[in-house]
């Protein structure tokens, strides 16, 4: 096998990068493939080198690791580059996102997908992987380009209509809610099968069914119908949520909409008009929404860190590594080996779907072996699922054309067509309020300082 030479763009984001990494070098055939790790923050990066160090020795594999400052020195001649980055962090951007939105009644959950501090996230992160996108066309034009970084169906359409660089969004999503769905229904996970399609964090289980090992098949929309009709939601607790949650907005969704999203409940409830209102808190406490949900989960995780720093990196502690469902190795594997496997991506809309615009970031299944990444074409979505998409698609696209063109006037728009914002703000006070934040901003949103007058009719 050939030595395989893969970039980490972002690897300071330490945790993640160690499940990336264990998962890519537990395969024979990537086991002494060229890690490269790249990060801004050097401090972050020594850590994470420990941690990739660790990992191979827990394997007992010996690949060849490289970290680095130098984003040049690490993209260049690579054949994959996995992007993982926040640009911004937690403090000032994220704090930004969420208090001033506040000042005007605005409240949000996680606000990095869509919504107003989704379109902030869009803006200030679009340029820099754009500017990692310039490099790659230099350096390594026929890399594949696997991004992580949300707001997903935003930077992979800029980076799709800016660059020929090929290029993929992942997301857990899916498998994570069906494993969710599975645990509520009382039934393996692995029984469960499933055909997804939509947009990132609002795809649909078009099918989902149970594959018994007699070889017969159930269909389990009947059973998730009998779910929802008794109302006593699944608890989930984790690590980063020990105050834990349940899922009555996606079935609420059900409800109404006749098929399950494979987002959770605390994302989804922020990308409609309907969950999240201000002078309603009676809805905030039926559907269980957890307001400034991201906030406290960055607090934990900053409050934890060091501890978890030196666990990392104490060379008496030996590291637990077992597979993620990321579907990053699934793909790089394939693409080395030829096995055939079908993973989902979000890739443009190519005629994939053809109820959502041409060229629109669709989150789909897609086949993946030594021909490439191909998307499946999955036609006509159920209407009203296709007719809720678009209106997220719409802030998506003036997001992007936005950053790419560095109009304001696309800002104000794309907030005005966000269903949340505008089922709580009138024009004028969407108008100010996104002043304001590009202001607080600053340098972080690059080519939005000139603010237009109002356009002449």
């Amino acid at each position: 096998m050939r030595q395989a030479k893969i970039t980490l763009i972002g690897a300071g984001s330490t945790v993640f990068a160690k499940n990336l990494l264990g998962d890519i070098l537990s395969y024979p055939e990537l086991a002494n493939s060229r890690i490269f790790l790249y990060d801004i923050d050097p401090e972050r990066l020594k850590t994470s080198q420990v941690v990739a160090r660790k990992v191979s020795e827990a394997l007992g594999v010996k690949p060849e690791i490289v970290a680095t400052t130098d984003p040049e020195r690490a993209l260049d001649g690579a054949d994959y580059a996995i992007s993982m980055i926040q640009v911004g962090g937690y403090k000032p951007s994220t704090v930004i996102d969420f208090e001033i939105p506040k000042k005007y009644g605005l409240q949000q959950t996680i606000a990095d997908t869509l919504g107003i501090g989704g379109i902030m996230r869009g803006l200030r992160t679009i340029p820099v992987l754009l500017e990692y996108t310039r490099m790659m066309e230099r350096l390594c034009p026929d890399v594949l380009h696997l991004n992580y970084v949300n707001p997903m169906a935003m930077n992979c359409l800029a980076l799709s209509r800016a660059s020929k660089i090929k290029l993929v969004g992942l997301c857990h999503s899916v498998p994570h809610t069906a494993k969710e769905l599975a645990q509520d229904l009382g039934i393996p996970p692995e029984e469960v099968h499933y055909l997804v399609a939509g947009i990132n964090h609002m795809a649909f289980y078009l099918t989902l069914e149970r594959h018994h090992q007699d070889g017969s098949k159930e269909n389990l929309y009947p059973k998730l119908r009998e779910f929802l009709e008794r109302g006593k939601f699944t608890h989930r607790v984790s690590a980063d949520m020990p105050w834990g949650l349940t899922d009555a907005v996606r079935y609420q969704v059900l409800k109404h909409f006749g098929y399950s999203v494979t987002e959770s409940s605390e994302h989804f409830s922020e990308y409609t008009p309907w969950f999240i209102k201000n002078n309603r808190p009676d809805l905030l406490e039926r559907f269980n929404i957890p307001i400034d949900e991201y906030i406290r989960r960055c607090e934990l995780n900053i409050a934890k860190w060091e501890t978890l720093r030196a666990e990392l990196e104490d060379e008496n502690k030996k590291l637990e590594v077992k597979r993620s469902v990321e579907y990053g190795s699934l793909i790089v594997h394939s693409l080395e080996t030829g096995q055939p496997r079908v993973i989902y991506g979000n890739v443009a809309n190519k005629g994939l779907i053809d109820n959502l615009p041409a060229d629109c970031c669709v989150e789909v299944p897609c086949l993946v072996d030594k021909n490439g990444i191909q998307p499946t074409k999955i036609g006509m979505l159920p209407p009203q699922l296709a007719a809720m998409m678009r209106t997220n698609v719409n802030v998506q696209e003036l997001t992007a054309e936005a950053a790419l063109t560095g109009k304001r006037e696309h800002v104000y728009h794309a907030a005005m067509m966000d269903p949340h914002t505008a089922a709580e703000l009138d024009l004028d006070q969407i108008h100010n309020l996104v002043d304001d934040l590009l202001e607080a901003h600053g340098n972080m949103i690059p080519n939005m300082a000139k603010k237009p007058g109002l356009v002449a009719v």
